[in-house]
């Protein structure tokens, strides 16, 4: 009796094993041999792992170049991205009813938005939906270009599917293919804070030696013999109004730095960026059309900082006083 117990224990473990091993066999995947991992060394740290193909070949925005003009297509998309262009290049000429002065998109945003020194609008693009402290609030890629409008242009904002404004949207839509998303603002650097008041007379002698040349000794611009605007004035009543970002002295000095004279960024020292960017700002130009009908409650509420010389006394003038009004 304990002979046949014996027998049938020692049949019984054969299946479980043989059962087990076929078990094993089936979970592995076919067609592949599994060899045992090589012993670490004593003390070697593992081998790190490595990144995979998508985020090894991951571009950032300082890798990317918008596509060029010979890429837009001939076709109805095609046509809209070149109305977006050429309202871009020329703003009086395709969106007169949108603007009052003689300024261009691309006079800030330069090489028709393709530079990515200079605020480039293909990065813009990919950069919206975003919260701005300018409003208060998170603002679409259409209302950054209304603000524009408002503001650097001096005119009125295109109301939302207005032909221009989809232009301009499709124009930056080409401009931002293949470009990445989620890595930031990218454009021109901050500057570092002065460490001394803002040098008028310094920046007065800065302009005469390396802007005058296109900008005219008066800051007016120069146009060219069919009377566009080559070369855009920098205050005056055809100007940017004072609720324009290139009105906040750091982000003049910060283009300035990165950009100016034309086609020579980084010629000029920091500080002669910054005085010559507060020079440029101390000057009278269109009103804030923010305008509550008071320069005090206008500065507290939109230029309160040392970066903006609206409502200051400047030369004996109160800078906003005497304004031409926005929009006009």
């Amino acid at each position: 009796m304990s002979g046949n117990a014996s027998t049938w224990q020692s049949w019984a473990a054969g299946v479980v094993i043989l059962g087990a091993a076929m078990l094993i066999g089936y979970a592995l995947p076919h067609g592949e041999i599994v060899e045992p991992a090589a012993p670490l060394r004593a003390g070697a740290p593992p081998e790190a792992a490595k990144p995979s193909p998508e985020h090894s070949t991951r571009k950032t925005l300082a890798d990317f170049a918008p596509p060029p003009e010979s890429a837009i297509p001939n076709n109805e998309f095609g046509d809209v991205v070149r109305l977006g262009e050429n309202i871009f290049r020329h703003p009086q000429q395709y969106a007169p009813q949108f603007v009052s002065n003689d300024l261009t998109c691309q006079n800030c945003h330069l090489d028709s938005g393709r530079l990515a020194s200079a605020a480039p609008l293909w990065a813009a693009y990919v950069n919206y939906p975003a919260y701005r402290s300018k409003n208060g609030h998170v603002n679409s890629f259409a209302e950054r270009l209304q603000g524009c409008f408002r503001f650097s242009m001096n005119g009125k904002a295109p109301p939302y599917g207005d032909k221009v404004l989809v232009a301009l949207e499709t124009y930056a839509f080409f401009l931002a293919k293949g470009a990445p998303t989620g890595a930031g603002p990218h454009g021109y650097e901050k500057l570092k804070k002065p460490n001394k008041p803002f040098d008028l007379a310094h920046g007065k002698q800065v302009f005469a030696e390396h802007c005058a040349l296109c900008h005219a000794a008066d800051g007016q611009g120069q146009a060219s013999a069919d009377g566009e605007k080559v070369f855009p004035p920098l205050w005056g009543p055809r100007s940017f109004n004072w609720g324009a970002g290139m009105g906040q002295i750091n982000n003049a000095a910060a283009f300035i730095k990165a950009n100016m004279p034309l086609s020579q960024g980084g010629v000029l020292s920091d500080d002669e960026a910054w005085d010559v960017a507060a020079f440029m700002d101390s000057h009278e130009r269109p009103q804030d059309p923010r305008f509550s009908g008071s320069i005090d409650e206008t500065r507290k509420k939109y230029h309160d900082t040392p970066m903006s010389f609206y409502g200051s006394i400047v030369n004996g003038v109160r800078l906003g006083e005497k304004s031409p009004p926005s929009g006009s």
